[in-house]
């Protein structure tokens, strides 16, 4: 009898662990499953990239939290050594010791005194004085990214992308030169730390050789590995492009190497390897490492096929300015993927959904590929099917059935406009930069990505396509979209902290706006029942002219670089929390038991072979989390992967 799979391994503080499948894997050659071998290992040589990138400090931390674990021979039942338990995974869990989400310090549940006993115990008292006051200083590099006004967001923040240099000296230093038109026609800044040396501001660059060296030397080798097996020549291309990026830094070379990954649409495999995304620098230019493996679900990819094929029809319809549209669409692809493995800031938590690249000048000229993770939206579904969530926030029984019937589908509806259509829309003003927005970049890219999938999943278009059966899937997705968005999101939040999370920020600035100018016409109605509220929708219509207006607004602010228009809607809608609604819905979710944050155990790849040769790959299912994780720190300390 087949034993039935476990979507959900644990939970800890506010974290649930949960496992993702990969039945595609099974229906690969087995030249296609050592190409995810190889690459599997590439995604996960980087590893230590991200961790000192996200606090100087951490790698420190992780080594004293790994002997503890893996060398203390006293009581481990006690409770002390279960409080220093649960925030090692906490630790583990963010690659570091701040919040993967909100950003703020852990605080460890155990004394000074016993951290002590315990580096004591193993050998390694010396790790104490490294790691003490990081751990146990409340106030000392308090938050990883700062996006408040009024201060110096560079000096503020923990992250470890910058080093003796100011807010003004960043901005002056990365400033797009006079005469180039606006948007500089390469990248700059993603791949080095910005530090002060003899006076001057210069740039470490992240390359083979030079800082974080000896991990791109490991992902380089596993790469080259893997390029034998790469699915076609332009794979190859794209391949050798990004090896050639890592060993020299120069980011031409990345920007060649993105624009050869996104003209590659045939690979059944493909992946994701590099300095990509800025969330974790407050100004952008910053980027961390991550990878994702993903294979080609042919079957769930006819959505995202015919909604590229139609991406100039979305953009001409779009309820926007004239002057932001694109007269035409260059290079749209949009496919459905199964995650065969993630790695740096992909692990354990992870996006659902990836649009890349994220350089406006290339999608402008090229275009863009995006791929939605069905995977793991599927394991996400599975793990909260019995949470309870959805009974105890939706406002009716009618709302609880749309959701159960189309709101799975309307949730991966959403992403593949997000990804597909959305980031890849609109256009900047000629003179016009992407920093003209600074600390408010990301949320006002991410809302608007965001609102055009909710302008256009209540459209009949996409009922023509045969991309979904009714506008119920639309309605269920508002309904979804506006609960979270308005309060269970909150519950990510501890009492009295405001928003900081561009995602979240995000968010409620759309859930919050629609809210507030549809009051006067009833579009969203606020009940309270039985001392609990509830937000309910009463004109599906109305509120999809609600989220056209205020994609309106949001293009508008981002093609004109208007900072003064995104500060003034993020921080009116998008930042301070109703404390009374806030303790209501912390109430009503503690009740659940249920964790709000989700990461995931990566399978495992184990070669098969023969005569010394590689012949083929098998895929297994590990279940214990920190188990992962000390394999992970034991194989990046080697630098080995079984090299």
């Amino acid at each position: 009898m087949k034993k039935e799979f476990v979507w959900q391994t644990e939970q800890f503080d506010d974290i649930k662990i949960l496992r993702y499948q990969v039945p595609a894997f099974e229906t690969l050659s087995a030249r296609e499953r050592i190409f995810i071998y190889y690459l599997s290992r590439a995604a996960l040589a980087g590893r230590d990239i991200l961790w000192d990138q996200n606090n100087k400090y951490n790698l420190k931390v992780r080594e004293a939290l790994e002997r503890i674990i893996r060398d203390y021979p006293g009581d481990r039942l006690v409770p002390e050594f279960q409080h220093f338990m649960i925030y090692a995974k906490k630790v583990f869990f963010a690659n570091g010791v701040h919040h993967h989400y909100s950003m703020d310090k852990f605080r460890p549940g155990f004394s000074q005194t016993y951290f002590r006993s315990l580096l004591t115990a193993v050998n390694a008292p010396e790790l104490y004085a490294e790691t003490e006051r990081i751990i146990f200083e409340p106030g000392y590099m308090a938050k990883r990214v700062v996006l408040d006004e009024g201060v110096d967001l560079i000096q503020a923040s923990a992250n470890n992308y910058y080093s003796g240099v100011t807010q003004a000296e960043v901005e002056q230093f990365y400033q797009v030169p006079e005469g180039t038109g606006g948007e500089a026609m390469e990248s700059r800044g993603l791949n080095s730390t910005l530090i002060k040396e003899n006076g001057r501001i210069v740039e470490d660059v992240w390359k083979v050789g030079g800082k974080y060296g000896d991990c791109l030397e490991r992902i380089v080798f596993w790469l080259e590995q893997a390029l034998p097996y790469a699915c076609n020549e332009q794979q190859r291309k794209a391949m050798r492009l990004l090896t050639d990026y890592y060993k020299t830094g120069d980011l031409k070379l990345f920007d060649a190497y993105s624009i050869a990954w996104l003209q590659d649409t045939e690979s059944s495999v493909d992946f994701i390897n590099g300095f990509i995304e800025v969330y974790g620098d407050p100004l952008a230019y910053k980027a961390s490492w991550e990878s994702v493996v993903e294979i080609v679900d042919r079957e769930a990819g006819e959505r995202t096929r015919k909604l590229a094929e139609n991406a100039l029809w979305f953009e001409q319809h779009a309820p926007v300015d004239g002057r932001f549209k694109k007269s035409e669409v260059k290079g749209v692809t949009a496919r459905v993927m199964q995650v065969a493995m993630l790695g740096g800031d992909c692990h354990p938590a992870t996006p659902i959904g990836i649009n890349l690249p994220n350089a406006e000048w290339i999608r402008e000229r090229y275009g863009s590929k995006s791929v939605t993770l069905d995977n793991i939206t599927y394991a996400y579904d599975q793990a909260a099917s019995t949470s309870g969530v959805l009974d105890e926030f939706a406002g009716s029984e009618e709302e609880k059935k749309l959701v159960r019937e189309f709101g799975s589908l309307g949730s991966s509806v959403h992403t593949d406009l997000h990804e597909c259509l959305g980031h890849g829309s609109g256009k900047m003003l000629p003179g016009v930069t992407t920093e003209a927005l600074r600390n408010y970049y990301s949320t006002i890219e991410e809302a608007r990505a965001d609102l055009f999938a909710l302008y256009y999943i209540m459209d009949p278009k996409l009922v023509e396509l045969g991309i979904i059966p009714a506008a119920e899937v639309g309605k269920a997705e508002y309904c979804s979209y506006i609960r979270n968005g308005l309060m269970v999101q909150l519950t990510r939040l501890k009492l009295g902290d405001k928003l900081e999370e561009s995602h979240m920020r995000n968010r409620q600035t759309i859930a919050a706006w629609v809210y507030e100018h549809g009051k006067e016409d009833g579009v969203i109605e606020r009940i309270s029942r039985e001392g609990k509220t509830y937000f309910v929708i009463r004109d599906f219509e109305a509120l999809r002219g609600l989220f056209g207006q205020l994609l309106a607004e949001v293009q508008r602010i981002k093609s004109e670089g208007d900072y003064d228009g995104a500060r003034c809607l993020i921080e009116t809608y998008g930042v301070k929390v109703d404390d009374r609604l806030h303790r209501e819905v912390l109430s009503r979710y503690e009740a659940l038991g249920v964790a709000p944050y989700a990461g995931f155990i990566n399978p495992e790849y184990k070669p098969v072979e023969k005569d010394g040769k590689i012949v083929d790959v098998e895929i297994v299912y590990p279940g214990d989390f920190l188990t992962q994780m000390m394999e992970y720190g034991e194989k990046c300390q080697k630098f080995t992967f079984d090299r």
